[in-house]
Formats: structure tokens, sequence, C-alpha cells
């Protein structure tokens, strides 16, 4: 259980997170990231001047989960044309950086029309980059009222799910403020919950190797007053069969059109446990991370990570400049490691999807495209 110091006085809310900003300095414009390698132990900033930098801090994580990356995709596009810079090769860099997450491409493309389609009704560099910076931050509202939807729709769907009091959520990887633009997908709902005084616990999973759920979910967890305790992600088995999880809540990277769910690796397993155990298993995530494109999930592209984040210990801690990071051994020297970034749940096993246009349930292919086809941020093909 979080420490009762950690909390925020009760009916009191923390100030929101500056997670990504769009900033003009002296020196020129840039993106400005809060750095989600330094956390929980630093709240440092990150400032990213041209597109090579955002991309460096994409892959390396500084900045990450799904919509959020959009948000970023689509603020490296308007930095590359304020800076006067090729934009279709900044959208190139950009969709490269992490191929599984489908928001990242989703809007580079999207500020890059914006800025094409201005040029083409005559608009010179200034006024075309103007128009790309405006559908960035276009985005950038967007994806905070998504938040606050999904938050409603998935507080909704517990209430009918679980009608007979508080809730026990199990939460894997990180998918609040830090991943949003608003207050999250999956962590939002499980928020709304406690503000409405319906979460008894919010279990979080470590999430290895980069204990994204220890580092990140905690930390939100502990800000917002939740009451929380973290788990490594194999004794999730155990929790299970005491019978002590009444929902699984996880986010997206990628859906594909069957509702095949692409999610940080140790997602599927979670759901045949749910399964199993006959606990709903339930993905929250906008309709930009459904991939019309990605006909099932044997079709996405899973990232494949460096070994070292498996055989070595990095903590969070300042790096002087041009420095890379170094870490504790936690394997024999020379030992091999298979490290993905994803894992994929089929449909069968999603208990339900809740987007901002609203809930798919039972997860099929018909449904999903039914209800992304009320969504703005999707085309189906």
């Amino acid at each position: 259980m979080a420490d009762q110091d950690a909390r925020s006085p009760v009916g009191i809310e923390p100030p929101a997170l500056s997670v990504l900003r769009w900033d003009e300095p002296p020196g020129g414009p840039a993106v400005v990231l809060l750095d989600q390698t330094r956390l929980p132990s630093q709240e440092v900033e990150l400032v990213c001047g041209d597109v090579p930098a955002l991309v460096g801090a994409i892959r390396t994580l500084a900045v990450r989960g799904a919509p959020l990356l959009g948000i970023a995709g689509g603020y490296g596009v308007a930095l590359a044309a304020a800076r006067g810079e090729d934009v279709g090769r900044a959208v190139e860099l950009l969709e490269g950086a992490r191929p599984t997450a489908v928001n990242l491409g989703y809007g580079a493309r999207r500020v890059a029309e914006a800025y094409r389609s201005a040029e083409a009704k005559g608009a010179d560099r200034e006024r075309a980059a103007g128009a790309a910076l405006a559908e960035a931050r276009a985005l950038h509202r967007e994806d905070a009222a998504a938040s606050a939807r999904m938050a409603r729709f998935g507080s909704q769907l517990l209430a009918e799910l679980l009608p007979e009091g508080a809730h026990r959520l199990l939460t894997h990887c990180n998918t609040g403020a830090l991943v949003s633009g608003g207050e999250g997908t999956a962590f939002a709902v499980a928020l709304r919950a406690h503000r409405e005084g319906r979460l008894r616990q919010l279990w979080v999973d470590e999430t290895r190797p980069l204990l994204q759920g220890a580092r990140l979910t905690a930390y939100e967890a502990a800000r917002n007053g939740l009451p929380y305790r973290v788990l490594t992600d194999s004794a999730a088995g155990s929790l299970f069969a005491a019978g002590e999880v009444d929902a699984v809540l996880i986010g997206a990277d990628r859906i594909a059109a069957d509702g095949s769910v692409a999610n940080k690796v140790g997602s599927y397993p979670l759901a045949v446990l749910a399964k199993y155990h006959h606990v709903p298993f339930v993905v929250v995530a906008p309709t930009s991370t459904v991939d019309p494109g990605t006909p099932d999930g044997a079709a996405v592209v899973v990232e494949q990570r460096s070994a070292s984040e498996v055989t070595e210990f990095t903590f969070p801690r300042p790096v002087p400049a041009g420095a890379e990071k170094d870490g504790e051994a936690s394997a024999a020297v020379g030992a091999q490691a298979y490290n993905p970034a994803f894992d994929i749940t089929p449909p069968e096993l999603v208990t339900a999807i809740v987007t901002e246009e609203g809930v798919v349930s039972p997860v099929t292919g018909v449904g999903l495209a039914e209800l992304c086809a009320r969504s703005s941020q999707v085309t189906i093909s």
C-alpha cells in the first residue's frame, strides 16, 4: 500500500503533469519532454531542438505510450516544418523510431498532411509551418478529450461488469498521464473509479524489464492518492488464484482490424490468466490505435529491443552529455536475451475494448469497424 504521506489530500487533485509541450526559446522552437527514463527519482525535462533528437528520445523511451507518441509525432513534424526541413523525411524518421506503435505514424502523417494542404493553397513556408503546429496542437487537445471520454465509458463498463462494490484492478505497464494528452487510457479508468469511491486496490505489475509499472504507474498512483501495491509480473498468477483480482485493465500500442491487441510484453499471459479465472480483461485505447491496415495479430511487426535491457539493470540517474548509460550486469557475461517489446492478445481473450467512441464487446472485426466508422481518427479501408 502506498504510504499515506505520498497521497494527495482528500478532495484535492494534484497539478497536471507537464509531459510534453511546444516551446519557442531564443535558440529556436523545440519539443520539451518530461524525461521518463529519470522517473520516479527525478523530474527532468528534455529539450529536443530537432527531429533526430526527438527520434532519440522516442527510441530510449524518454517519451513513450501510444497516444503520447502520436502527439510527439505530430509536434515532431511541426518542428521540422518550423526549421525549414524536409517534412516527408521527418515523417519517415519518426515512423521508424518505434514501428509497433501505430499512433506515432498517425500523428506524424496527419500533421504533414496539414502542412502540405496549406502549401497547396498557396501558403508560404512560414504559414504552412504555422498550419502544421496548429494541427499538432489540435491533436493534443483531441487526445485529452478522448482520455476523459474513455475514463467515463470505462467506469460505466466496470459498474456493469462488477456491480457488487469496490474494485480490485490489475494493470500492466503505464497508461496514465505519462502516455497521454490527458489523464491516460486504462489508468484514467482506475483514477475515475478512485474518485468515485469504487477503487479498493490497484495492483501494479512491475512490467519488466524496464519497470514502467514500478517506476511510472506507481509514481502516478501515489501522486493521485490511489490505494496501490506493486507486484512482480510473475506474481500475477498467485494473485488471480487467491481471488484478489476483479478485472484487468491495460492499454494498447496497436489494435489490428480483427481486434487483436499489441501491448507491452506480459499482457498476453494476463489475458490467459484472466480467461481461466473468469475475470474481465479490458483494453482501453483511443480509436487512433486501431489500424485497419493490419488484418490480424500475425501481421503486427513486434519491436525487438536490446538484450542489455534484460541482461543489465540500469537505474535512472544523471548521465553526462554524450555519455552512455551504464548498467549493472544481472546475467552471465555474454548471455543472449529474447526481448520483444510487445506481445499479441487475440480478440477471443479480450472482454471489451473501450475507446472514446464507446465500447466494443464482444470484440469482433465487424464491431470494431462499426465503432471506428464513427470516429474522425480512423479511416476504414
